[in-house]
């Protein structure tokens, strides 16, 4: 039984010259069915070893896609990245350059404001002055007015022979006087024959 359940290269020649042609034969038929099917097992072994080579060959392949994609990104995000640091030293330099601006804009409008509230304040000054010279030019119109108006004319007494001077032949106040000629006085306020008038404010 032992030498049966063993194989034909475990026996030695004693032992395979003392077993008969029949089982020689029936164990070399087992041990050819054996190696058969060794053999096919290896093979499907092989054919399973061979497809799980391809699966990682594959595997392999798209791995390297994905790192030539990713490095191709890589490089993208790397100009990207230069791009942007770039972009923000330019963006720094110009805030710098604007805050800069600013400033000089800002002391510029400063000074343009402190020349227009001294023009203004001057302005200002030259309006009073007007306006005082104004008042003083209309109290003197209306001075002029009332020596006019009660006289009729200038040095007259306005007695008994002499004729009211009509309404409508007054002369507004300031303007030409009529000597009484005929002939009209081109001189105004100022003029040499007026100054007199202008400059008593007893009259």
């Amino acid at each position: 039984m032992e030498a049966e359940a063993g194989g034909l290269e475990e026996l030695t020649d004693e032992e395979m010259a003392a077993l008969g042609k029949e089982e020689l034969v029936r164990r070399l038929r087992r041990e050819e069915a054996a190696r058969l099917a060794a053999l096919v097992q290896r093979g499907r072994l092989m054919q399973e070893v061979n497809r799980q080579l391809q699966g990682h060959l594959g595997e392999i392949r798209e791995l390297k896609q994905l790192n030539r994609r990713l490095q191709a990104e890589n490089r993208e995000l790397r100009d990207l990245c230069c791009f942007l640091d770039s972009e923000r030293q330019r963006g720094r330099r110009a805030a710098r350059q604007w805050q800069l601006f600013g400033t000089q804009a800002s002391r510029a409008v400063r000074e343009d404001l402190g020349g227009c509230w001294q023009k203004l304040a001057e302005l200002e000054g030259r309006q009073e002055e007007l306006l005082r010279e104004n008042l003083a030019l209309k109290e003197l119109c209306l001075a002029l007015g009332e020596e006019w108006g009660p006289r009729g004319g200038p040095g007259g007494a306005g007695g008994a022979g002499a004729a009211p001077t009509p309404p409508d032949l007054a002369l507004p106040p300031c303007g030409p006087r009529d000597l009484g000629d005929g002939s009209s006085s081109t001189g105004s306020v100022g003029s040499p024959d007026q100054l007199p008038l202008a400059c008593s404010p007893d009259d």
